[in-house]
């Protein structure tokens, strides 16, 4: 009774009530196909220790990044993070400060969110930036909808080389507000065919930088010609270390940008959570969603922070928000600004260039192997190969060897026709050994 406090009749209570026959009745708008049959595989009644005993022998069956050489990426980068970073974040003014509603007892949370954001603003070569999204995909998806409300315009194009979760996130929102989303067919180099698509009727175009394929793109034209048709351009960027390298969004042109941290403070956890980075022109702060802390004095004169602008739906009336996100990824935001703390700008930009270095050494070694070929003509730390087999079942292969190399594109998309594409990543953690064995295998494989 402990975890199940309800008894049958509590629940026929509650069910009658509402005017349900059943639980099923809840769930009656999530398609047949998309529900479970049965239970779950799981043993069921078991003891804490018992749980315990099974959970560990599922857990085990995992292999984490650090056990041999991995070159995974595709939005989610294996970077060292400093033992210092999950110290600091366990500091007493971090860990029990309130969420900040009421900013008297919530100063550590505003004082940081306050760094976090001017960090992001510097990063991005924005104006503004807010408190903090769930992730870069919703953090893009919002993106669209700002330009949207901006624009008073319902159509946006996303470019090929967007990455197809993102992709997918925007179209699942846009769906559900009337938006018009035209997608490009995947290309490995392809952002500047947007700017042919842009018509009276866009509110945006979306373009990703490096994209998913690795290729690094000025936008600079690409911002021209979609300002010259009364419409925001929208870069994403799922690698935030390539910004200490790059020329940022910011200069390029860019009215919004949306972008994943998890590069910076935040290990792979096996996809999450993640902190979503989300900039913009000075002249849309109002619009856009989440939340916004500022800096402020106290009646006595001394430094304080606060939250400046609120306009989710937990402060406001639902329907003058700007978005539904209901919290920010506070602590990832935290890890995210005590990494780049210690980093400094020098930090970031040496970090920067060892990662382009790796992945150089990395798309040389593989490109020398028979079968294999380079696609991606300008890339930071992740490049496209195409492979004489297929991308899917190499990589099966090279994991029954202890060796995790890359991300099938097939994976992210299965219908695009690219079964035969790899993507491969390399960061400061990758090791000249680690390129080696992974050409060693690759070659064997093929």
């Amino acid at each position: 009774m402990r975890y199940l406090p309800l008894t049958p009749t509590d629940r026929a209570d509650m069910l009658a009530v509402i005017g349900a026959a059943s639980i099923d009745d809840l769930y009656i708008d999530v398609p047949a196909s998309a529900r479970r049959g049965g239970t779950v595989d799981l043993p069921n009644h078991l003891g804490e220790m018992e749980v315990e005993r099974a959970l560990s022998a599922m857990a085990g069956r995992n292999r984490a990044a650090g056990q041999g050489p991995f070159f995974c990426g595709a939005g989610a980068y294996k970077h060292h993070v400093p033992a210092s970073v999950d110290h600091i974040i366990q500091r007493s003014e971090f860990l029990t400060s309130y969420t900040p509603y009421q900013p008297e007892i919530a100063q550590g949370t505003l004082q940081y969110l306050f760094e976090f954001q001017t960090q992001v603003a510097a990063l991005t070569g924005m104006d503004v930036a807010n408190a903090s999204m769930y992730d870069g995909s919703t953090g893009a998806a919002e993106a669209v909808m700002m330009a949207c409300r901006v624009t008073k315009r319902a159509k946006v194009i996303l470019s090929g080389g967007l990455h197809p979760h993102y992709a997918d996130t925007i179209r699942t929102l846009a769906h559900v507000a009337g938006v018009e989303v035209v997608s490009q067919a995947a290309a490995i180099d392809g952002e500047g065919a947007v700017s042919g698509a842009v018509d009276g009727e866009t509110a945006c175009v979306v373009v990703q930088t490096p994209n998913v394929f690795g290729t690094a793109s000025d936008v600079t034209a690409i911002a021209e010609a979609a300002h010259a048709a009364g419409a925001l351009l929208v870069v994403v960027t799922t690698e935030v270390v390539s910004l200490g390298l790059l020329k940022s969004p910011g200069e390029m042109g860019a009215d919004i940008v949306a972008a994943e941290g998890q590069s910076i403070g935040n290990g792979l956890n096996f996809g999450g959570p993640y902190v979503g980075l989300f900039a913009a022109k000075e002249k849309f702060v109002r619009q856009m969603p989440g939340r916004l802390c500022g800096e402020t004095l106290d009646a006595e004169g001394r430094r304080g922070f606060v939250l400046t602008l609120s306009t989710r739906e937990q402060h406001i009336r639902r329907d003058k928000a700007t978005s539904n996100i209901c919290t920010n990824s506070g602590l990832c935001a935290l890890a995210f600004t005590i990494h780049m703390s210690l980093l400094g700008e020098v930090g970031l930009r040496k970090l920067a260039k060892i990662n382009h270095a790796q992945a150089r050494k990395a798309a040389k070694a593989v490109g020398a192997i028979a079968g294999v070929e380079v696609l991606t003509p300008r890339f930071f730390n992740e490049f496209a190969v195409r492979l004489s087999k297929p991308a899917a079942g190499v990589v099966e292969t090279l994991a029954a060897q202890g060796v995790i190399a890359g991300v099938p594109y097939s994976r992210l998309a299965p219908h695009a026709g690219m079964d035969d594409v790899l993507l491969i990543a390399a960061t400061e953690t990758t090791t000249d050994s680690d390129i080696e064995t992974l050409a060693g295998a690759l070659k064997g494989a093929l």
